[in-house]
């Protein structure tokens, strides 16, 4: 599938200042011009950027390009998460990505909805198929589970809850995201997995999101990273090939998509698929 028609999508988070929203909808704007298939919009542990989610999504919506907001069961109760969802519905939202969510510091399990599953289950009692919904997949495995088999297999109960299509954590393997696949389809997963893909800018944030969300930054990579120091042009050209070589692999082998984690910045995904159009 060439890049010309592979459907892209974009990640951004809810600004927190006036200056941060001005700049997003620059960003917008920039990224509305490949025709995306959609944005995205994170959403806060415990809901601390819930109203910033829904403004974004609104104000991304403002450049005709649909906008999903990421959706949390972490710390709500059905009729919160029912009035939040009748509010989506009433915006003329119809897609959304569900969310077990982070768990804050100090937090056990709370809300009424532990897990993913529960909560697409909970979508779709409550509002039927109104909603397109997007789960997260992930191919490295997620840092709590206790293994492989047992990420899969939670990932296989949120996709027969309901689900529409997965997103996965971004990776800098395309084996181990094929591997998931296979694996995920073996288990009788049938939707799209979309693959998350996140532009290298800098190695020290790289770095510190990698090893908290468990996405395996290759030694190769780290070690050339670490030889750039400062040097922001080489770090941003080494990763603009480097993702535009891992995206260019996920394509040839069949990825229906590829969402882009943009961080806000337009630049190292325009970058990346610039060189991917050759």
């Amino acid at each position: 599938m060439p890049l010309a028609t592979t459907p892209i999508s974009f990640e951004f988070f809810p600004p927190k200042t006036e200056a941060g929203q001005q700049k997003l909808l620059q960003v917008r704007d920039a990224l509305a011009a490949t025709q995306p298939e959609f944005f995205s919009v994170t959403y806060g542990a415990g809901g601390s950027t819930q109203n910033g989610t829904l403004q974004t999504v609104l104000a991304l919506r403002e450049s005709g390009i649909d906008a999903a907001p990421h959706l949390s069961c972490i710390g709500a109760s059905r009729a919160e998460l029912r009035q939040l969802l009748s509010e989506y519905q009433q915006q003329g939202i119809t897609r959304l990505v569900a969310l077990r969510g982070d768990l804050p510091s100090g937090m056990g399990m709370g809300g009424e909805l532990r897990y993913a599953n529960e909560l697409v289950a909970f979508i779709r009692e409550e509002f039927g198929r109104h909603f397109t919904i997007e789960v997260a997949a992930y191919p490295e495995t997620h840092p709590q589970a206790p293994s492989f088999s047992a990420d899969l297999q939670h990932f296989v109960r949120k996709c027969a809850a309901g689900a529409d299509s997965a997103i996965t954590q971004y990776f800098f393997n395309a084996d181990a995201y094929f591997h998931f696949v296979e694996r995920a389809q073996a288990a009788g997963v049938t939707i799209p997995i979309l693959p998350g893909i996140m532009p290298i800018t800098n190695y020290t944030k790289l770095a510190r999101f990698s090893d908290a969300c468990g996405a395996e930054l290759p030694r190769w990579i780290r070690k050339q990273l670490e030889a750039y120091g400062d040097d922001s042009a080489s770090i941003q050209a080494f990763g603009t090939e480097v993702i535009a070589r891992l995206c260019d692999q996920l394509i040839a082998g069949g990825a229906p998509g590829l969402h882009f984690y943009t961080l806000n910045q337009a630049q190292p995904s325009l970058d990346i698929l610039a060189q991917l159009q050759g």
